[in-house]
C-alpha cells in the first residue's frame, strides 16, 4: 500500500479542541481502513513503525492513525510550539520516503476481548445487538464521526443498557476538557432526539 519511489508528500498540522493533541494532515492516505489505529504506548506500536519512530520522540504519549492523517498526543512538559514543525518535517520526511505506516498485522478490535499479548488497537463500535443500538450507532457514524473526525478523533459505542449509553472517547477527544461538555449538550441531546429511548449518555475509560 505504501509508495516504493520517493513522492512528494505534503503534511500541515491542525490544532484541536485538545491541548494535548495535535493533528497532522497528509496529502495521501495512510490508512486505508474504515476504522482508525491507535497506539497508547510504545509496547502496543509493533503494527505500525510509525508509531515506532514517533515514541521515540520523548513527548509523545499516543499516537492516533486515521485515513489521511495522524493525531499526535503530547506530555504536559513542552508546548506545541516548540516542536510542531519538528513533527511535521519528520512525518513529510518518512512519508515522502515510502516507509511502512503500518504492517497489516496483529491488530485487535478493541471491540472484541483482548489478550495481554495484543499489540495494537482497531478502534470500531461493539456490534450493536438490538434496534435501539443499530440508530444509536447509525446516529453516531452520521452526525457525530464526521464532526469529531475533524477534530483528530473518534468517539466509539461501548454500550446501551437501562437508557444509558456508554462512549468511549479515542484520539483528540481522549482527555480534551471539553469532551464533558460535548458528549452532554452536544452528543446527548441529538441521541434523546433521534433515539428517544436514550436517558443519559457517560464516557467510560
Amino acid at each position: 500500500m505504501n509508495p516504493i519511489t520517493k513522492l512528494p508528500v505534503v503534511v500541515y498540522a491542525e490544532s484541536t479542541p485538545n491541548p494535548s493533541a495535535m493533528k497532522f494532515v497528509a496529502s495521501r492516505i495512510l490508512f486505508d481502513n474504515p476504522s482508525p489505529l491507535e497506539f497508547l504506548n510504545p509496547s502496543q506500536a509493533n503494527a505500525s513503525p510509525l508509531a515506532v519512530e514517533l515514541f521515540k520522540f520523548p513527548f509523545v504519549k499516543s499516537v492516533f492513525i486515521h485515513r489521511n492523517y495522524i493525531t499526535v498526543s503530547k506530555s504536559d512538559t513542552i508546548q506545541w510550539e516548540d516542536v510542531t514543525l519538528e513533527l511535521r518535517e519528520f512525518l513529510r520526511s518518512y512519508l515522502s520516503e515510502g516507509k511502512i505506516i503500518v504492517t497489516g498485522q496483529n491488530f485487535v478490535s478493541n471491540a472484541s476481548p483482548k489478550s495481554e499479548e495484543s499489540i495494537s488497537d482497531l478502534i470500531e463500535h461493539v456490534v450493536p445487538t438490538s434496534e435501539i443500538e443499530k440508530k444509536i450507532v447509525g446516529v453516531l457514524e452520521e452526525y457525530v464521526a464526521p464532526a469529531v473526525g475533524q477534530d483528530g478523533g473518534m468517539i466509539v459505542f461501548r454500550s446501551y443498557k437501562d437508557g444509558v449509553v456508554s462512549l468511549m472517547m479515542r484520539g483528540a477527544c481522549s482527555g480534551c476538557p471539553s469532551a464533558t461538555v460535548t458528549l452532554k449538550s452536544g452528543i446527548e441531546a441529538l441521541l434523546k432526539k433521534f433515539v428517544p429511548e436514550v436517558k443519559e449518555v457517560i464516557s467510560v475509560g
